[in-house]
């Protein structure tokens, strides 16, 4: 693998040693850069910084500042920096003060050019050991983005479960990259909808998805939850609330304008109240769910608060009317665009405003209330057998009309009754959806089997070929497999890497090719990892088993 060349920044204030140590060593021919000198630390520091070398070669013994004082301010401003101290004294208070302040090697005057050259090539080999260790680890930590994402969702769930206490939740924040620490927040829900029926949806909805993804990157002082394929949450962070709201606003403005790209699609998004509190970001989130709830109630292309809502409903509250039940039908859609797109976690708001947009003086009627309840069951019924489920099966309490009818003999409960219905119509709904998925999943993973060996092989490449947005193909991967999609591809990848092992003459970055690694290194850094144990180490049990046999 090819490496950059490694600079080398000199500090002595004898002449003649410097320009010894500088013109006596080819550097260049060595794989160095000389990229600069100085006789003393108060002249070298400023140059130092800007030329920001990895291995700095100083005298310990110079005027204005020696060089133990300029290592420990360079280390403080550069901390991957090597040095390599030249000294004099051979005395331990010297070498002490050295390793303290973190010194790679400590050599003694005189040396000879080819005693300083092995040294300074034992540092280089250091440095580029742990760079190539950082390199394999960012990798590493790049591939396995996928898991990341998934924890952010757990973490995020916790904190709306109140399951961690406000210290482990910034830990557990800061372990996977998100700091929650503001004096404000603010939570915003939003989400896409392709057009119904238009023929480029499906496509542009993946397209605006991803380029979302690359935007939430570069928004300051926000935190991105990708909760597919229910949309993202948006956690705004601000000094105060005048800084959270101007956030929000841009954030806003980021997305609608981003959206607006792609004729389509529409979009919809809630906004929380004003959190100052790690434990009342819960707060937020409830009231942007009650706004975002309005997606079912309101034309689409908007981004509204909890209050907001309220304007949707018709305030007027009129006598019962026969002449009026024709108005039902806007209800139907709402309820039927509900069953087919709303979550288990919106029930209660969505039947709250629902409720609320019908008039609560209406309910006083029996005939009403008796009215109500069958139409929404009705909607129900019929929701499932569009989906070939049937209504036979919803749990036997839902499945009884008269039951249910007979029970609501007030708002409360006729609430509480209806909740339930939907509850299980849309577990049946999700549970249908898994199993339709079913195809897909094992589509994906015949794909994965029968082209793992393809280096640029990936969790947008599968999700492409099955037609369904990278987050969301991930979540229903997860759920569907038990393990995220980089875990099958590894798994996949190294069960073939272990059986060339066993029972092939391939060496290992012939093997590591062959399994779809086209750097041998990353290849033995992930099979130590999963498998505990390095390529040639595993290779070697067969030799071993052929001894012992």
């Amino acid at each position: 693998m090819v490496h950059d060349m490694l600079k080398i920044f000199l500090v002595e204030d004898e002449v003649v040693i410097r320009n010894g140590i500088k013109n006596n060593i080819p550097w260049e021919r060595e794989g160095f850069i000389f990229a600069g000198e100085a006789s003393d630390g108060e002249l070298a520091y400023p140059l130092i910084i800007k030329a920001k070398p990895d291995i700095l070669i100083t005298d310990i013994k110079m005027p204005f500042m020696d060089g133990l004082e300029l290592s420990r301010i360079v280390r403080k401003e550069l901390p991957q920096i090597r040095i390599i101290i030249l000294s004099g004294y051979n005395e331990f208070d010297y070498a002490k003060s050295a390793i303290e302040i973190g010194v790679t090697q400590y050599l003694l005057k005189p040396i000879s050019s080819a005693k300083l050259l092995e040294a300074v090539k034992e540092v280089g080999a250091l440095i580029e050991k742990e760079r190539e260790q950082d390199r394999l680890l960012e990798e590493y930590r790049k591939e396995m983005n996928e898991n990341l994402l998934l924890e952010r969702q757990k973490l995020w769930n916790a904190l709306i479960a109140n399951e961690l206490s406000a210290a482990e939740f910034l830990e557990n924040g800061q372990r996977l990259g998100m700091d929650f620490t503001a004096p404000v927040y603010q939570v915003l829900l939003f989400k896409l909808m392709p057009e119904d029926n238009s023929p480029g949806g499906s496509r542009d909805l993946i397209a605006v998805s991803d380029r979302i993804v690359e935007l939430s990157e570069g928004l300051e002082q926000v935190l991105t939850i990708d909760r597919s394929p229910e949309g993202w949450i948006f956690l705004i962070k601000g000094e105060t609330d005048e800084d959270a709201e101007r956030r929000l606003a841009g954030c806003v403005n980021a997305l609608t304008k981003l959206v607006a790209g792609y004729p389509e699609i529409q979009y919809f998004g809630g906004i929380g109240s004003t959190a100052h509190r790690l434990g009342d970001i819960r707060s937020s989130y409830q009231e942007a769910g009650k706004a975002f709830a309005g997606r079912f109630f309101a034309e689409p292309n908007q981004v509204i608060r909890a209050e907001d809502v309220a304007k949707l409903h018709r305030g007027a509250e009129e006598k019962i009317d026969i002449s009026g039940m024709c108005s039902r039908r806007e209800e139907r859609e709402q309820a039927d665009r509900f069953l087919k797109n709303g979550t288990l976690e919106e029930v209660e708001n969505f039947l709250e405003e629902y409720f609320s947009n019908i008039g609560e003086q209406n309910f006083q009627s029996l005939l009403y209330r008796q009215y109500m309840v069958m139409d929404l069951y009705f909607s129900v019924v019929d929701f499932l057998e569009d989906l070939e489920i049937g209504a036979q099966s919803l749990p036997p309490a839902c499945r009884d009309i008269n039951e249910t009818v007979a029970k609501s003999t007030s708002l409360q409960e006729m609430k509480r009754l209806i909740g339930d219905l939907f509850t299980e119509a849309l577990k049946l709904r999700d549970s249908s959806s898994m199993k339709r998925y079913n195809a897909v999943i094992e589509e994906a993973r015949t794909f994965i089997r029968e082209n793992y060996q393809r280096e640029d092989m990936s969790l947008n490449k599968v999700a492409s070929q099955v037609n369904i947005s990278p987050s969301y193909f991930s979540a229903i991967f997860s759920a569907q497999t038990g393990q995220t999609f980089v875990e099958y591809l590894t798994s996949v990848r190294l069960d073939r890497a272990k059986e060339l092992l066993m029972c092939s003459n391939l060496r290992t970055a012939e093997i590591a090719y062959e399994v779809g690694y086209k750097d041998s290194h990353y290849f033995s850094y992930i099979f130590r990892k999963v498998v505990g144990c390095s390529p040639t180490e595993y290779k070697n049990r067969r030799t071993d088993a052929a001894k012992n046999g």
